[in-house]
């Protein structure tokens, strides 16, 4: 994407400055976090709940680290780094980057291609193919349309995420107390931590801090002065609190949903065993809502992908290539592994442990750029704010480091 003069927007328009935080929350969302919530709920109950509240505050605190970082300089992080870092180190740093978010979009497909398995027996290699063409579709909106019609096909949506995910509570809401009890900070044994690490990888997305530099910047353009520079990160603000807000309700429901129905239920491990398990506790209309919403995940969060692929090629190698080209790139290696017959869930484990690897690279460099006046001016973070991100970082790269050790030595 690309910022031009007619993509700004005055700061003053309040409702109509909200839109980029809702196409990075659409990360926070997908099917990679669908897994890893249904088998914390089915596992331990509501003993994560504080796990998912502290991943959204993280995830909160990031996306809007990453936009106030495009809209004060008027540059993507990707472009930021390209800037910054001699040929070799730039060129692997790219590749890094783009092994992640292909990771991060073979998770997408898959789901994608589970969920219409769920609603219409589609062979899982053919699902994924029409998941790669509807999201092809997608992208050509933005193409044609612009960023704001994108962001309302996004956030409709995510809105039928939103319904999909949370549906069943209605019929089998949790038990009030218990969800409170699951707010406090707790582990039951070596297998509760691994989770935790997992829900907190699905969470924190690399792809989603590299593109949300890019969202903001290229629908508001960059605060020609202190004052409009305020205004429009006070939008962003709003905008992050309810877009990452609706994300954390989603994914909280999503654990309340397992842990509630599928507590303890054999086969609950895997997308479609807890899919055919919420039929059989609310019904059958309730698992056809369910797996509607996994559908919309993955076509929302892999066009969202794609999209993020693009701006980190851009930003780092200074090329660009059509969008639909990109698209079938990234889609052969999930095509392949479905076409293979592997284990989707499986392939969805490996995909969140591999992506674990590229967060630390994303999220050192946005607290370095962000801590830095050179680049960010009077808006550099302030002594709080640089503790804050300084423990989050310390914290994620910790827990995901742990995710890695933990996966390997079984």
């Amino acid at each position: 994407m690309e910022a031009t003069a007619g993509t700004a927007r005055p700061a003053a328009r309040g409702i109509f400055l909200l839109g980029p935080a809702f196409v990075a929350a659409i990360a926070y969302v997908d099917p990679g976090n669908v897994a890893a919530n249904l088998t914390g709920g089915a596992r331990f109950g509501y003993l994560l709940v504080w796990v998912l509240v502290a991943a959204n505050i993280i995830a909160g605190l990031v996306q809007y680290q990453s936009a106030k970082l495009g809209l004060v300089t008027g540059h993507t992080m990707p472009e930021l780094l390209g800037d910054r870092l001699k040929p070799t180190p730039r060129r692997l740093f790219w590749v890094q980057a783009e092994l992640v978010a292909a990771a991060t979009d073979l998770a997408e497909v898959i789901g994608g291609a589970i969920a219409l398995n769920l609603l219409f027996g589609v062979p899982l290699f053919m699902g994924g193919i029409i998941v790669g063409a509807v999201s092809m579709g997608l992208l050509a909106v933005q193409s044609r349309y612009g960023q704001r019609p994108f962001e309302s096909v996004i956030i409709g949506l995510l809105a039928i995420i939103a319904i999909g995910f949370l549906a069943g509570l209605f019929i089998s809401p949790p038990d009030g107390l218990a969800v409170l009890g699951g707010l406090v900070p707790r582990f039951e044994g070596s297998a509760s931590v691994l989770l935790s690490a997992s829900m907190l990888g699905a969470t924190v997305m690399p792809h989603a801090i590299y593109v949300h530099s890019a969202l903001a910047r290229d629908r508001h353009g960059r605060g020609e002065t202190a004052e409009a520079r305020t205004r429009l990160l006070r939008a962003t603000k709003w905008d992050v609190v309810i877009a990452l807000g609706l994300a954390g309700i989603v994914n909280i429901g999503m654990l309340l949903l397992a842990a509630v129905n599928l507590r303890n239920i054999d086969g609950t491990d895997t997308i479609s065993g807890a899919h055919a398990a919420i039929g059989a506790a609310l019904g059958p209309g309730i698992a056809l809502v369910f797996a509607i919403g996994l559908l919309a995940s993955g076509l929302a969060s892999t066009s969202v992908g794609s999209y993020a692929g693009a701006v980190i090629m851009a930003g780092l190698l200074k090329r660009r290539i059509p969008v639909y080209l990109r698209r079938l790139i990234t889609l052969v290696p999930a095509i392949a592994l479905l076409a293979a017959g592997i284990d989707p869930t499986w392939a969805l484990v490996v995909s969140q442990v591999f992506l674990s690897f590229g967060i630390p690279f994303a999220l050192v460099p946005l607290l370095r750029l962000t801590n830095d006046p050179a680049v960010m001016g009077e808006q550099a973070n302030r002594r709080p704010m640089r503790a804050a991100m300084s423990l989050t970082v310390v914290l994620v790269v910790a827990l995901n480091l742990a995710l890695i050790v933990l996966t390997i030595t079984g």
